[in-house]
This record gives structure tokens, sequence and C-alpha cells, in this order.
């Protein structure tokens, strides 16, 4: 595809002690996004960030929302968070009641739909919706927690999307999302997405004396490399 690629930093790996420090760091970056996740406890066994913090970390940064909902009933908390006017939400097929109901929803709110999906749900299930989202959210870990394994067998999806996409004439964003680093993007190089959700494993990490800009330099180093 012809887009640039994007870097979403995942604020749920960074220091949640600190976040207005974090934040800070952020802005200080060429980072695209400020990926958010919304778990509920049901659709994934955690909890995770509620509308009133997002609109207190609205007020501290100028980055464009990426809300994922790793929720039961999307369309209800479509509702809670549509008042953050966010770039892009994604919802999950495997919740969704009704997915094409849903897609105009968010179009109507003004915002990009995105459609998700796990690693072991297979492709055909997005498949009839795919002409409707402006991206696709393909985990390549399960939904739920950070620090977890890549998981390769999604390589392989992530290659049979992007050549659906090509036969089809369609241009959603592919956004990738778990343990995504210089390592397993290498591993993508047959198929680059275009948006990497970074998080524990590449940005949020310690151990070194790198700024959050080096970091994603470095990834974008190598995503260049196989551009």
């Amino acid at each position: 595809m012809g887009f640039l690629k994007k870097i979403a930093a995942s604020i749920m790996c960074a220091d949640m002690l600190n976040v207005q420090t974090e934040l800070e760091r952020l802005e200080k970056t060429d980072c695209d996004l400020l990926h958010l996740d919304v778990m509920d406890g049901v659709f994934v066994d955690n909890l995770a960030l509620g509308p009133e913090w997002m609109a207190s970390v609205k007020k501290q940064t100028n980055l464009p929302f990426d809300i994922h909902l790793a929720t039961e009933m999307p369309e209800k908390y479509v509702e809670m968070f549509r008042f953050l006017q966010p770039e892009t939400i994604s919802f999950h097929i495997e919740a969704a009641a009704h997915p094409v109901l849903l897609i105009k929803r968010l179009k109507n709110y003004g915002i990009k739909p995105s459609i998700a999906l796990n690693p072991v749900t297979p492709l055909e299930d997005i498949l009839p919706y795919i002409d409707e989202v402006d991206q696709i959210l393909l985990m390549t870990v399960p939904t739920g927690f950070a620090g977890q394994t890549f998981q390769q067998e999604t390589l392989e999806k992530l290659r049979e999307l992007k050549n659906i996409l090509a036969q089809r004439n369609l241009q959603p964003l592919i956004e990738v999302d778990g343990n995504i680093n210089t390592q397993t993007i290498s591993w993508m190089k047959k198929a680059m997405p275009d948006v990497f959700v970074l998080g524990t494993s590449a940005l949020f990490q310690g151990g070194d004396a790198n700024s959050y800009q080096e970091r994603i330099q470095e990834v974008r180093q190598t995503i260049n490399a196989y551009r």
C-alpha cells in the first residue's frame, strides 16, 4: 500500500503511576497514535482504561487516539467512548452482534471503524466487512495481557490478508499488536502492515538509556529496511 507506516504507542504498557511524564516523553517523539486498550474482564480476563481516565489523558496529549475495545457488547462501549472523538475504534468480530450496524454507527460519529480479530479467529470471519472498514487490527498475541510471546502462525494470516486486500483492490490499514519489536517486524518482511502498536518489548521496556524517540527510530529503520 502507498501509505506511510504509523507507530502507535500502547499506553497500557507505560508506567501507569507516572502517566503525565510518560505522555510528555511521547510528545517529544514522532509517534503517530496513542493506542488505548479497553478491557471489560469478560471478553478478556483483565480490566483496563475507562472513559474518565482517557478524558484526563486527552487533556495531556495531542496524539490522536486509537482505541481497541477488547470487550463484549462493543456497541455499548462505543457509546461510552465516542465523546473522546478518537481517530479509530477497533471492535472484535468475536464479540460484535451486528458488525455492519456498528461500522455504520462509527462512521456516523466521524470515527474510523476498525475490525479486530484474535490469533485463533479465521480470516473468513471478517471478510464480509473488510470493504466497509478503514482498518483491520490483527492481534499477534491473544488479547488481554502485555508481555506475551508473538504467535508466528499469525504471519501467514497477515500474508493472506494482504493478498485478499490486493485482489479486491481494497485499502484498509492493517494494524498489528502483540510483542511488536524489531525482531518480529523483520519476520513480516514479506507482508508489511501499516500500523505497528509498540508496547513493552519495543518501547516501554527498561534496562537501557535510550530515549523513546531512539527506540521508535530503531523500529522505523527496521520497517523501512523491509518495505
